[in-house]
């Protein structure tokens, strides 16, 4: 074949390029790494930061099974090799082996965890590796005996006949090797009412809160151990809309909506995880009728400011999902809770009417974001509420107070200008809509607010 070209092998991840040589009488010249025509082909966003070449003067030596907590892609720059890969991965395709001769017009993928070994074939074998992390002594390797009998790997030359070092002859077999672990979605903002909605939608995830890994801290960022994790959810965030007006509160939200996720994409641009990171509708003025992704940003007090430095920093990882939603209801402290308990007991409130959107659940942003990730939709900004007629603060208020047995007449609405009189009051949104269509596009279809909404009042009536 003449062209680049890409083939999977039995082993998930690992892939095998097949690389054009143009040869003259001079030689020949190959591109060995091409990042925008790899990817085309449907190679991972492979970003290598280090360049490893291991040459071997003589025919038959033999090097591995080695398996590292990074990605490489290994060629040979001279000569010919046989490469044997194992998968030393935790998962059901753990041991399962491939083999094959590798020339210069080859390279392979090697994903992490899947242990690589080859045998020269030749007298001065140039064999080079791209790494997608630097090296670092404290890293966790596998290793897996070269002549494991469960794996008979066919070498060309016996073993016993091969160059092979100490270390590597004292490798362990499969049946005692210790599995390299998967990588794990981390929760961040553990005890919010977003982070526990994704901790039950994703029980295999971390969470963790501030007091474990504290966002705004740049030496806890620098030195949280991100290799372990492909998926990082920010459910972190200062929410206090007005107190971030004040001049504490303004450094507060800065600090943790803006210099934050900064930090966060700064770790998901060197480890190369997914970053998801969820905002708000107050990123916008709340002019138009709806809000669009591509709507340029346009917030009117702190709050929405610093969330918006927060997604314009996001925007920029390469695998990202910046989540914009409006008026999160979950398990914690929320406007319909606080409904709820002012119309049991015997409260009649002024309710704000000219502000107008859509109630999130938190269960429905779980959801949402559960398929975005794994259905690997396009990396960008997605609104998320959800669906149906969009409502007024006070609107909402009639609902709970008619589903909690008190006339929906005994909520007063009023205008936000009447409600915030004498009270320290953030600029809001007058139109909080967020336009769904692009998260409709992904397969995904929003649950209908209302309906939402009288579950959640159920379930509050049967917790007592």
């Amino acid at each position: 074949m003449d062209d680049l070209s890409l083939a999977t092998t039995p082993i998930p991840g690992l892939l095998v390029l097949h690389l054009p040589l143009h040869e003259d009488a001079r030689g020949w010249f190959k591109e060995n790494w091409q990042r925008e025509k790899m990817a085309a082909l449907g190679l991972p966003d492979f970003t290598p930061v280090q360049q490893n070449v291991s040459f071997n003067n003589r025919r038959g030596v033999t090097r591995g099974i080695h398996a590292e907590p990074w990605d490489k892609l290994v060629s040979v720059a001279t000569g010919r090799v046989f490469g044997a890969w194992v998968d030393l991965r935790e998962g059901p395709t753990f041991g399962r082996s491939h083999h094959l001769e590798l020339d210069a017009s080859q390279a392979v993928l090697v994903p992490r965890g899947v242990g690589n070994a080859y045998q020269t074939l030749d007298e001065g074998v140039a064999y080079s590796y791209l790494v997608t992390d630097h090296w670092r002594p404290d890293a966790s390797y596998v290793a897996l005996a070269l002549d494991d009998p469960s794996v008979a790997i066919p070498w060309p030359l016996p073993l016993d006949q091969a160059e092979i070092s100490d270390k590597d002859r004292d490798n362990p077999t499969l049946d005692s090797v210790s599995r390299m672990p998967a990588l794990r979605t981390l929760i961040l903002g553990a005890g919010g009412q977003l982070a526990r909605a994704l901790a039950e939608a994703l029980p295999h995830a971390r969470s963790v809160g501030q007091g474990e890994l504290d966002v705004s801290d740049a030496g806890q960022v620098a030195t949280w151990p991100w290799q372990d994790y492909d998926v990082v959810l920010n459910a972190t965030g200062y929410t206090a809309v007005d107190l971030a007006e004040t001049p504490e509160g303004r450094k507060t939200a800065w600090s943790v909506n803006a210099h934050g996720p900064a930090r966060l994409a700064q770790q998901a641009r060197r480890h190369r995880f997914l970053l998801v990171h969820y905002s708000t509708d107050y990123v916008f003025d709340g002019v138009g009728q709806h809000h669009e992704e591509s709507e340029p940003v346009s917030p009117l007090g702190v709050y929405g400011q610093s969330k918006a430095a927060g997604d314009l920093s996001v925007a920029i990882t390469p695998r990202h999902y910046v989540i914009r939603t409006s008026w999160v209801v979950g398990d914690g402290p929320n406007f319909v809770r606080t409904m709820a308990r002012l119309a049991a007991g015997g409260v009649s409130p002024s309710v704000v009417d000219d502000q107008v959107g859509r109630l999130t659940f938190a269960d429905e942003l779980a959801r949402a974001t559960v398929h975005l990730v794994d259905s690997r939709a396009p990396y960008g900004t997605y609104n998320c509420t959800n669906s149906g007629p969009a409502m007024s603060w006070s609107d909402i208020a009639r609902v709970v107070f008619a589903h909690c047995g008190r006339s929906a007449d005994d909520v007063r609405p009023v205008s936000t200008e009447e409600y915030g009189a004498g009270k320290l009051l953030a600029p809001r949104p007058q139109r909080s809509v967020l336009d769904l269509s692009a998260l409709e596009a992904t397969g995904y279809r929003p649950g209908d607010a209302t309906t939402a909404l009288e579950r959640y009042l159920s379930d509050l009536q049967d917790a007592g």
